[in-house]
């Protein structure tokens, strides 16, 4: 059972992007109602999958290419900082700086976009406590490079995996049966939220 707890963390990680609007359930509807077209809604869903795996992937490799050479301790440090930085950034400029995509754009553009919210909102550092646990489960002092490639492979494919589904449940619910009008009264403050969990990564790397 605790050799799946990292797992069961990426899945649960993939689930808490798909929830989030930003992450691209809320421009898929959007595209799709100003298109008049629900086709439209679930085809924008790949290319947004695409882009957040993407974005993911990188910050992987980055690390993990680190790890290789650095001690465990000084990586999971390094990798605090820059998350407790970009939470303490979100804290207080974040809703002022968005990624903006006209309702034009193409599935090109959605792959793009959705790789620069993901990497700009941190999604693939939010990973790294579960995929630092799995690539060290021998308690080595680096990473070894055979062996995390296809882990780091996995974790990308499983966590996009439970993504896409919950980003696809959000869309179908809101446009098949809800609409955008009970978002103006049942939103929630998902940059908080967001920012949090944000923080909570980061204190796991520093004490774990």
């Amino acid at each position: 059972m605790t050799d799946l707890w990292p797992w069961l963390s990426l899945a649960g990680l993939g689930a808490f992007h798909g929830v989030n609007p930003a992450m691209g359930w809320l421009f898929a509807v959007a595209l799709g109602l100003h298109r008049q077209s629900s086709r439209i809604v679930w085809l924008s869903l790949l290319p947004i999958a695409a882009g957040h795996a993407a974005a993911i992937a990188v910050v992987l490799t980055v690390f993990v290419a680190f790890g290789t050479v650095v001690d465990l301790r000084s990586l999971k440090l390094f990798a605090a900082a820059l998350i407790l930085g970009l939470a303490g950034y979100y804290a207080f400029y974040g809703h002022r700086h968005r990624v903006r995509v006209g309702m034009r754009t193409g599935m090109a553009g959605l792959a793009v976009w959705s790789f620069l919210m993901a990497t700009g909102h941190g999604a693939g550092l939010m990973l790294m406590p579960a995929v630092l646990g799995l690539c060290l489960a021998d308690q080595s002092a680096t990473i070894p490079l055979d062996s995390s490639l296809p882990i780091s492979l996995a974790a990308v494919a499983l966590h996009t995996g439970a993504t896409l589904v919950v980003t696809a449940a959000f869309a179908f619910v809101i446009i098949e049966w809800v609409g955008l009008a009970v978002l103006r009264s049942a939103w929630i403050n998902f940059d908080l939220i967001w920012t949090l969990a944000l923080v909570v990564t980061g204190v796991v790397l520093v004490v774990a």
